[in-house]
């Protein structure tokens, strides 16, 4: 069982009450990761031995080199752990992620071996604070995360990856390439879905992509991909991709949609290279000639980080219920645009209180954009944006 840094998951309706029971569980679980989080680079150290041990096959799920990776997994299944109280968010996601790992050859035993080894470690920092109660409460949620993820793996029929053909490889700046490719056969994603990419520069190393195109005959797949700060597989992909090289993808995930026979209006907020989600779902919407109004915020910290705006400019000239307003954080004003953060403009039009809002972008982006927003009076499940970090 492997993943990237997880945030925060969409809620798309009111959340289920938590059982009184599991409500005192996550607690617990709470409670005593607080005291262990400051110590990740030895309670990593921890698991990963005791992972290898129980199951040395793990050891090449996981990049030779372990530092990239060291630190990831363990917060990453602390976050899952810590949201068994909100079924309606967690179990979806659990589901799409039980199907992503089919593609490493995860079997039941490897779970055993990874709840196992999460316990150990903990057990091996906190010490005597390692009651029967918290062992209990770490074990019966990680057991509820597990069963599901077996559950929705073992019911998939699909490859569990499809390999790609890169075509095309063409730097629109100095860090940032778009890469379209051919499946040997179509993956079937979603307008607005993303997936996970392995790149044979960068073996092992899974890193999460979204498609800015809406499926097409042909099976053809756009990423737009920057190269960012400590980015192993960003970077080689924006400087040593070449037409020939051969990808392999994992299963769609993310619930991120736009449901056009039922909005009442659309808002679309993007950040650099989150446009290809929101770009993906345009491309699916322009098959029609009627839609919801939708209205897309494209933003960055200068001009040059736009680097898509002509192409939606155009695209808003042809289909009229499409509106795009460019947002600059600094420079010289330019005509249209509006100035500022992302979070800062789409709130000084109010809460958007009879629209679906899709947010994507980094991370820091998203926090920023949906906190605002909810001080602005939008209600939490208005927004949707999905769970990943782009390196």
């Amino acid at each position: 069982m492997t993943a990237d840094s997880v945030s925060p998951i969409p809620r798309s309706a009111a959340p289920r009450e938590a059982p009184a029971a599991v409500t005192a569980m996550v607690r617990l679980i709470r409670d005593t990761w607080a005291k262990s989080e400051p110590f990740i680079p030895e309670i990593s150290q921890f698991f990963y031995g005791m992972l290898f041990t129980l199951a040395p096959v793990t050891r090449d799920f996981f990049p030779i080199n372990m530092e990239v990776q060291r630190g990831r997994l363990v917060r990453a299944l602390v976050h899952i752990v810590q949201m068994v109280d909100r079924p309606d968010d967690l179990v979806p996601f659990l589901r799409q992620l039980g199907r992503d790992h089919r593609k490493f050859g995860v079997i039941p035993r490897h779970y055993e071996a990874v709840g196992t080894a999460l316990l150990a470690a903990l057990k091996n920092h906190l010490g005597p604070e390692w009651t029967p109660a918290v062992e209990r409460a770490w074990a019966e949620a990680f057991t509820i995360v597990a069963r599901a993820m077996q559950e929705a793996a073992s019911a998939d029929a699909n490859p569990a990856s499809w390999q790609a053909t890169v075509v095309e490889h063409r730097r629109l700046t100095w860090d940032l390439a778009l890469v379209r490719l051919v499946p040997a056969q179509p993956v079937p994603y979603l307008p607005g879905q993303y997936m996970s990419v392995e790149v044979p520069q960068r073996p092992r190393l899974w890193r999460y992509l979204s498609p800015a195109n809406a499926p097409r005959e042909d099976g053809g797949i756009e990423f737009h991909v920057r190269a960012v700060d400590g980015g192993w597989v960003s970077r080689a992909i924006v400087s040593h991709t070449q037409p020939g090289d051969v990808w392999r993808l994992g299963p769609p995930l993310g619930r991120m949609a736009v449901d056009r026979e039922r909005s009442r209006g659309v808002l679309m907020v993007a950040g650099g290279t989150g446009v290809a989600p929101l770009r993906s779902i345009l491309d699916h919407l322009a098959l029609w000639g009627e839609n919801p109004k939708t209205h897309l915020f494209y933003g960055g910290p200068s001009r040059e980080d736009l680097y898509d705006l002509e192409e939606l400019r155009a695209l808003s000239s042809t289909n009229p219920w499409l509106t795009v307003t460019p947002v600059v954080e600094r420079g010289d004003h330019l005509p249209g645009c509006e100035q500022g953060t992302l979070a800062e403009a789409v709130t000084r039009y109010g809460a958007w209180s009879d629209h679906d809002i899709l947010v994507s972008g980094s991370p820091s982006m998203i926090r920023a954009t949906v906190s605002r927003m909810l001080v602005a009076g939008s209600v939490l499940g208005q927004i949707q944006y999905d769970p990943f970090t782009i390196d």
